[in-house]
């Protein structure tokens, strides 16, 4: 079992920035896909972000060139720098952690919120 904990939400207001750290308790951390997806009220839970050890991250089209994921492998974290934040980013961000060889070991952290306003 491999749970992740989030950190580095928060209150900023339009055009401003954040950077969302997420570290897992696995020793094996390279092994994983990590991502960020977002929950907002009333929507379904979208995927942000993601990086695979060795590989270009992938985003979705409403956060490229404004969001970049990077991951630390010797630090078993993810990172995710929001910048130019609009009040439509506003959500619940969960890190999710996908084993490359094993897709059944599949992990969410608690999630941490990410206020946009004025």
């Amino acid at each position: 079992q491999v749970q992740l904990v989030e950190s580095g939400g928060g209150l900023v207001q339009p055009g401003g920035s954040l950077k969302l750290s997420c570290t897992a308790s696995t020793s094996t951390f390279s092994l994983y896909t990590m991502g960020w997806y977002r929950q907002a009220p009333g929507k379904q839970r979208e995927l942000v972000a993601v990086i695979r050890s060795g590989s270009s991250p992938n985003y979705a089209d409403s956060v490229k060139g404004r969001f970049t994921i990077s991951r630390d492998n010797a630090k078993s974290t993810v990172y995710l720098q929001m910048n130019s934040l609009k009040p439509e980013d506003t959500a619940v961000y969960y890190c999710n952690a996908v084993h490359i060889i094993a897709p059944r070991s599949n992990y969410w952290g608690q999630g941490t919120q990410v206020t946009v306003s004025s």
